[in-house]
C-alpha cells in the first residue's frame, strides 16, 4: 500500500510539473500569474482610470465622471472575479479542447493612454556594468538613514 501510494504521488507530481513546463506561454503558470495580476485590479484601479480617460476623449468630458467611472467600475469588478476564477482553476484548461488562454481581453492590466509604466527605480534593475550593483540608499526605510554604498 505504501509503495503504491508513493508511486501515485510521484506520478501525479511529475504530470503536474510536466504540464506546467510543456507550454509556459499559455500554460498553468501563466494562468496563475494572470489571475494574481487580475485579482489586484481593484486596488490598482487601471480599468477605472482608462475608462474615464477614454470616455472623456471619445464621448464628452462631462460623461467621464459618470458613465466612464461606472463602466470602469464594472470592468474592474469583472476583472477581479475573473482573476479569482483563474487562481482557483489554474491547473485546469478553460474548457474541453481549449487551452489556458485569457478569459478577459486584454490579457495584461490596462493603463490610461497618457501613462506608460516603466521599471521601478531599484538596484535590481539599475545595476552598474562593472561592479554588479549601483549606488543608492542602503536602508531607505529607516528614518535619517544617509549611508550610501558610493558617496559621490
Amino acid at each position: 500500500m505504501r509503495k503504491t501510494l508513493s508511486i501515485l504521488v510521484i506520478g501525479a507530481t511529475s504530470m503536474m510539473l510536466a504540464g506546467c513546463a510543456s507550454n509556459s506561454i499559455t500554460g498553468p503558470e501563466r494562468k496563475f500569474g494572470r489571475g494574481m495580476n487580475n485579482i489586484t485590479e481593484f486596488v490598482r484601479g487601471g480599468e477605472i482610470r482608462r475608462s474615464m480617460e477614454q470616455t472623456a476623449i471619445f464621448s464628452s468630458p462631462d460623461a467621464a465622471y459618470t458613465s466612464g467611472f461606472l463602466h470602469g467600475l464594472n470592468r474592474t469588478i469583472a476583472r477581479t472575479f475573473v482573476g479569482a476564477y483563474e487562481i482557483v482553476t489554474f491547473p485546469l484548461p478553460n474548457g474541453p479542447g481549449e487551452d489556458y488562454g485569457p478569459i478577459m481581453q486584454p490579457e495584461n492590466p490596462v493603463y490610461p493612454a497618457s501613462y506608460k509604466p516603466g521599471l521601478i527605480a531599484d538596484q535590481s534593475f539599475a545595476t552598474d556594468n562593472h561592479v554588479g550593483f549601483s549606488g543608492g540608499d542602503v536602508a531607505p526605510f529607516i528614518p535619517n538613514s544617509r549611508f550610501r554604498v558610493f558617496n559621490q
